[in-house]
């Protein structure tokens, strides 16, 4: 597999070694990245760069790759992606696939115009044992209907320093933060849910990571556990003091169109991590936890303890649904098989996830029928550029 690649930062270097696996004959025939923090991985594995190129369109006129990989800041995914679009090349794109409500709407239009199975999109939770398993136990009667969810993401100090210090702490570049880290979350749930938001609120801030809580000379364990994860492009050295525009906590509440219900919180700053969810239904409950590796169902009227799994596996690889994913998205490119998420379900979470964060700092309910008639009639709307005879 020919693979071209728009933006090499640490992530996308752990995705194309998942990809490797699944294919050992991938090729990396050209690069675009001024400083790709995720090279030396990459080399590592194996894996060699072809050409290096200046911009996506004259990296796709020089090379014939079977996938367009972007993994650029997530300010980039949409000219990176029509770029690829416009060549006529598939395209596989890190989440989020945008960073705010004009470039969704924007990159919607897009997928008029081509096709949703043009993009393939990474929120790579979909893929795992853990949903897997909980779509199971619902589809299986377990649950019943969902009524209610509670599910939150939080993360370690050390990955809430690394927000404060990457370039994901600039809005600008990625969005607002509940969307750059939680659009997994967002996605998976309405899934099992099985409808829309209907309406949303929000409220949070910034309490951990601010100039009060710097220490005054930092230990050794402290500055193992706040740089413990490297930055990339545009990074600073500054946790507690940086010009981050981002929030390290968050807590959403959903109502979606069949009428359940979600709270979830988010926190930068919690020593024992977990990643958590409990789905209450009319039948069951479901618990589960991505980080701590369990997953269980109750029944409602007996209280039997109906399944019980651990799981293996590490972060840094999301537990195996990285190589899941690669393995996955690989069959779907050679032989046509569906995947568990495609781009309109990442769009969808993502612009939950931006309404969400609107919502926080406008402190309103925010009612969002007419986003969802607007996302609705954009995909079926006809493009300019596609009634053009000079299009490419």
């Amino acid at each position: 597999m020919k693979v071209a690649v728009a933006g090499l930062g640490y992530r996308m270097a752990n995705v194309l070694k998942s990809f490797l696996k699944a294919n050992p004959d991938l090729a990396i025939v050209g690069l675009i990245d001024p400083a790709p923090a995720g090279l030396p991985e990459v080399e590592q594995a194996g894996l060699a760069i072809g050409q290096r190129f200046e911009t996506v369109d004259e990296m796709m006129k020089a090379v014939a790759p079977d996938l367009l990989m972007v993994g650029s800041p997530n300010a980039f995914h949409l000219d990176h992606i029509r770029s690829g679009l416009r060549h006529g090349v598939k395209v596989f794109t890190e989440k989020p696939v945008v960073i705010d409500e004009q470039q969704t709407f924007e990159m919607v239009s897009l997928l008029g115009e081509y096709g949703a199975d043009r993009v393939l999109v990474g929120l790579v939770l979909r893929y795992s044992d853990l949903y897997r398993d909980l779509r199971q136990a619902q589809s299986d009667g377990r649950i019943g209907n969902v009524v209610s969810i509670e599910a939150s993401e939080h993360i370690a100090p050390y990955h809430g320093a690394f927000f404060m210090r990457d370039w994901r702490r600039y809005r600008r570049y990625a969005g607002p933060y509940i969307l750059e880290k939680c659009c997994h979350d967002i996605d998976l749930y309405a899934s099992v849910v099985g409808a829309r938001p209907s309406a949303v609120s929000s409220f949070g801030g910034r309490k951990s990571f601010v100039p009060d809580n710097a220490p005054a000379v930092m230990s050794n364990a402290e500055r193992e556990q706040y740089y413990r994860k490297p930055s990339g492009w545009n990074a600073t050295e500054n946790v507690f003091d940086s010009d981050a525009d981002i929030v390290d906590y968050q807590t959403a509440l959903i109502e979606y169109e069949n009428g359940a219900t979600m709270a979830f919180h988010a926190n930068l700053n919690v020593p024992s991590q977990f990643r958590r969810f409990c789905v209450i239904g009319s039948k069951g409950m479901a618990e589960g936890d991505f980080v701590r590796n369990n997953f269980a169902v109750h029944d409602s009227a007996s209280g039997e303890l109906l399944i019980e799994k651990r799981y293996s596996g590490v972060e840094e690889d999301h537990y195996g649904a990285d190589d899941q994913m690669a393995a996955d998205i690989t069959r779907n490119l050679r032989e046509g098989e569906p995947l568990p998420v495609g781009i309109i379900d990442a769009l969808e979470a993502g612009l939950t996830a931006i309404k969400i964060d609107e919502a926080r700092k406008e402190r309103q309910l925010i009612e969002l029928g007419e986003t969802w008639a607007r996302f609705d009639a954009t995909l079926r709307q006809p493009s300019e550029s596609r009634c053009s005879p000079d299009h490419e």
